[in-house]
């Protein structure tokens, strides 16, 4: 098994390496994570043109680009390879993409989060990890409708969403633009896992801690101390090391031909009930990130 990420190298995908080479060894079986250098879709296609050309049984992916991917998981369809995806809800060449989060939850998770934060009226900016990433841009979605229909009288957006969040240095260079330019300021909703640390990063250089907030998934490790210098205000995440685990889980259940049905119990995910028609199994396993659980999380290696 080949699992094709967003990006190599940064802690959420160190983590989820972690997980994927731990569940292998459990079962048995084969599986590797191939990280690109950036948040590229074309090598993600390459990636998995390599492992198809390989002849792996099983393709997990994580998307940069949804629609980018089509083609290239159908040929691997086509060679009978079996295709697990996550983070990929609008994907139609896969066998399964699996969500240990709904897309509505969690923006309206961190979106509630950023308007009990928030003590004087002003403006807000919203950050995605690109502008192709389909499940970014939903969270975001909700996060923003969440606020209009019960915090408008506190936040307001400012400009459109941002695709900074999978780099540190962009999310931190905007973030220090839009502060300049937007005194009013009063918080960031920043989904991918980069973003609330370069966004944190900014406002602790110009010392706006507990008056500007950062909400958003990041991984524990990472964030905890500018979480603990209010910095960072929290999050909600998934455990990505656990995401790791049940892309291979998944795959082997594939291979063996076990059916994967309401009532399956799958590990990682729990009791499941798939949507046979979208292809997609959505599970609520989310993780508050706040001050009296980052130590936790950060020791397990996220």
């Amino acid at each position: 098994m080949g699992i094709v990420v967003k990006i190599g190298g940064i802690p959420w995908f160190n983590a989820m390496e972690e997980g994927i080479k731990e569940r292998a060894a459990e079962l048995g079986v084969s599986a590797e994570m191939i990280g690109p250098t950036s948040a590229d879709p074309a090598l993600q296609v390459r990636a998995i043109e390599d492992l198809i050309a390989k002849g792996v049984d099983v393709i997990g992916v994580v998307p940069n680009d949804e629609a980018a991917l089509e083609p290239v998981l159908k040929k691997a369809m086509d060679a009978g390879i079996k295709v697990v995806a996550h983070e990929g809800p609008g994907l139609n060449n896969v066998d399964w993409n699996f969500e240990l989060a709904s897309a509505d939850g969690f923006g309206e998770a961190h979106a509630k989060l950023l308007c009990e934060k928030t003590n004087e009226p002003g403006t807000y900016a919203v950050y995605v990890g690109s502008l192709t990433v389909p499940l970014h841009n939903a969270w975001a979605d909700a996060g923003i409708k969440w606020i209009a229909e019960n915090c408008a009288d506190k936040l307001q957006p400012v400009g459109d969403r941002y695709g900074v969040a999978e780099s540190v240095d962009d999310s931190r260079s905007t973030a220090l633009d839009l502060i300049a330019a937007n005194p009013d300021l009063r918080g960031f909703l920043a989904f991918g896992s980069q973003g609330p640390i370069g966004a944190g990063r900014a406002i602790e250089e110009r010392r706006l801690g507990g008056k500007v907030h950062v909400m958003g998934p990041f991984s524990p490790g990472q964030g905890q101390k500018l979480l603990k210098d209010d910095v960072i205000s929290g999050g909600f995440m998934w455990n990505p090391a656990e995401a790791g685990r049940v892309f291979v889980t998944m795959g082997n259940m594939l291979v063996n031909g076990d059916e994967i049905a309401s009532g399956t119990e799958i590990e990682g995910l729990g009791v499941v009930e798939p949507d046979a028609e979208t292809r997609n199994i959505i599970t609520d396993n989310l993780l508050e990130i706040n001050k009296s659980t980052v130590d936790e999380l950060a020791a397990k290696g996220l």
